[in-house]
Formats: structure tokens, C-alpha cells, sequence
């Protein structure tokens, strides 16, 4: 249905929902060795909580959230659910999304994850800080699986 009056709702996360979504990413991260950086961000690439874990590089901050905000933002248009998606993807077929590496805070690195409401893309979670990607995605999917059953 269209909008009454011209009015949009989007949901997103409860600052408290997102301070626990970043604290259980770097938790995991920590877990397996790793100082890390997570990110939330809404469904409109805006910050909504971090935490650099202690030793993370400060770079890991510049990561995390290109991370989240193409998860966010890029991620769901393409009908993927993560960035690590979005990798595999681009890796098969290079030119594909070539030209959206150009556009700011866009990374085809694994490591964001597509926050949900049901079926609703309602933000982005981003970790940088791992030595690969890969771990990265690990410690986001860790970290979302942990509050799943609060998203429904």
C-alpha cells in the first residue's frame, strides 16, 4: 500500500540491540584470537553503535564500517545477505559491479552481514579487524546468530 501523507516507517535496531550486536562481534572476534572492530549501522549507512575491540587497529574503524554500510545499503538490492555474498560473486564475474567499487564506502570485502526484520533489510553489521575477511564474516554471523531471536 502506498504511504498515508507522504510518510515512509523504517525500522531499525534499539540502541541497546545494537550495543549487544557489536559487544557479541568483538567477544567473538576476541574468542578466536583476533582484535576487531564492529559496526552497526541502519538500513541509511548511519552509525547506530561501535565498539573497537581493545587492540584493534584504528583503521579496523574506516573497515567495519564500509563493511556494514554496504551490507546495508548494496547488499539486499542485489539479493545477497552479506558482503562475503557479494565477494563470491563479484570474484566469479569481475565486471558485474566493477563500476560500484568507485563509489564511497562501498567494499566487496567479506565481513559485513545484512541485518533483517523478518524479511525487511533494516541495517548492517560490519567487522574489520581479522587477518582475512573470512574471519571477519565469522565473527558477524557469531555475533547475529546471538541475537537472532530478537529480530522477529
Amino acid at each position: 500500500p502506498a504511504p498515508a501523507q507522504g510518510l515512509i516507517k523504517t525500522s531499525r535496531l534499539s540502541a541497546g540491540l545494537a550495543d549487544e550486536l557489536v559487544g557479541e562481534a568483538v567477544a567473538a572476534g576476541a574468542g578466536i584470537g583476533y582484535a576487531v572492530t564492529a559496526i552497526v549501522v541502519s538500513v541509511d549507512g548511519v552509525r547506530q553503535a561501535v565498539l573497537r575491540g581493545d587492540g584493534a587497529p584504528v583503521h579496523t574503524l574506516d573497515s567495519a564500517y564500509a563493511k556494514a554500510y554496504t551490507a546495508a545499503s548494496l547488499v539486499p538490492v542485489r539479493h545477497e545477505k552479506s558482503t562475503k555474498e557479494l565477494f563470491e560473486r563479484v570474484a566469479k564475474n569481475p565486471s558485474t559491479t566493477t563500476s560500484l567499487g568507485n563509489l564511497p564506502n562501498i567494499t566487496f570485502t567479506p565481513g559485513g552481514i545484512t541485518i533483517f526484520a523478518g524479511q525487511e533489510p533494516i541495517g548492517g553489521l560490519g567487522v574489520g579487524g581479522a587477518p582475512g575477511g573470512n574471519f571477519d564474516d565469522e565473527c558477524a554471523e557469531a555475533a547475529l546468530k546471538k541475537i537472532a531471536d530478537q529480530l522477529k
